[in-house]
């Protein structure tokens, strides 16, 4: 079955990119945040991205007002209930997550799917907010939504081949490319790139080069299109802190022991980008 009507829980950063790329991809969307200034700012991004892309001459002005048309915001989860998937995009916490996962279970159709946009929770763990862990998966897109191809694709014990078939499809349709992976900390991708993120915050802390050497020395000498500092301004330094402690939780490994500088620098609010200060400034 097609998924036509698509639930995304989250209007920050992750949430609305995800609700952008369903909207141009001609999905009925319905946006869940806990308040109404939540919906209006993830609502009022999405417009200011799209004009962007009309500016650019990437898409119409008919696309833009055509995919602004397919929200709706709502801070009821009651109104997910005729969703064929809901995609939980919620901050990176455990108990959040399941908190959230289980309000959405009880109101879905025994044939919609439920999905967790996670970047390193264990999907099988999360699942168990659900009465039917056979349609629960992990898709995880990365940052930012609209430019980033990838979305990987994470079965629990349980998802069901016709689950993962449905998440891969909705993928494509709305221009994303799949890859499926196991169920383990990280996942795929995060698993690689974290620590080395981590590894650069480590040689900051030594001093032994400056943040804009080491991003520099990453772009030019590994083709990097981002230094490893900037991105993970990007990411948020208070994620990217929750995604290596469930990596040093998750394998008791050493090697995924998360930098003092950035326990620091997320005790101290500087969280990136979205915070105005992270290993940069930010107007």
């Amino acid at each position: 079955m097609e998924c036509r009507k698509i639930g995304v829980i989250g209007a920050g950063i992750m949430g609305s990119g995800i609700v952008q790329v369903c909207a141009l991809a001609e999905r009925e969307v319905v946006m869940v945040d806990v308040s109404e200034a939540a919906i209006d700012r993830g609502i009022s991004s999405i417009g200011a991205t799209l004009s962007r892309s009309v500016s650019k001459g990437r898409i119409s002005e008919a696309a833009r007002s055509a995919a602004l048309a397919r929200i709706r915001g709502t801070t009821s989860y009651a109104d997910l209930a005729d969703c064929d998937i809901v995609i939980e995009a919620a901050t990176e916490n455990e108990a959040l997550k399941l908190a959230i996962l289980k309000q959405v279970d009880a109101v879905l159709r025994p044939d919609a799917v439920i999905a967790t946009n996670t970047s390193s929770i264990s999907i099988t763990r999360l699942a168990s907010a659900s009465k039917h862990p056979d349609r629960f998966i992990g898709m995880h897109f990365f940052n930012p939504v609209p430019v980033m191809a990838l979305v990987e694709l994470i079965r629990g014990l349980q998802t069901s081949d016709q689950t993962h078939g449905r998440a891969r499809a909705l993928a494509e349709i709305i221009g994303k490319s799949p890859i499926s992976v196991k169920n383990s900390p990280g996942f795929a991708v995060n698993r690689i790139l974290c620590p080395m993120i981590n590894e650069a915050i480590f040689v900051l802390q030594e001093g032994l080069a400056t943040a804009e050497e080491i991003d520099e020395g990453m772009k030019l000498g590994c083709g990097h299109p981002l230094g490893p500092l900037a991105l993970a301004d990007m990411i948020g330094l208070d994620t990217l802190l929750s995604v290596l402690e469930t990596f040093y939780g998750g394998f008791n490994d050493p090697k995924y022991r998360p930098a003092p500088l950035l326990r620091e620098m997320v005790d101290a609010g500087r969280f990136g980008r979205k915070s105005g200060q992270g290993f940069y400034r930010y107007s």
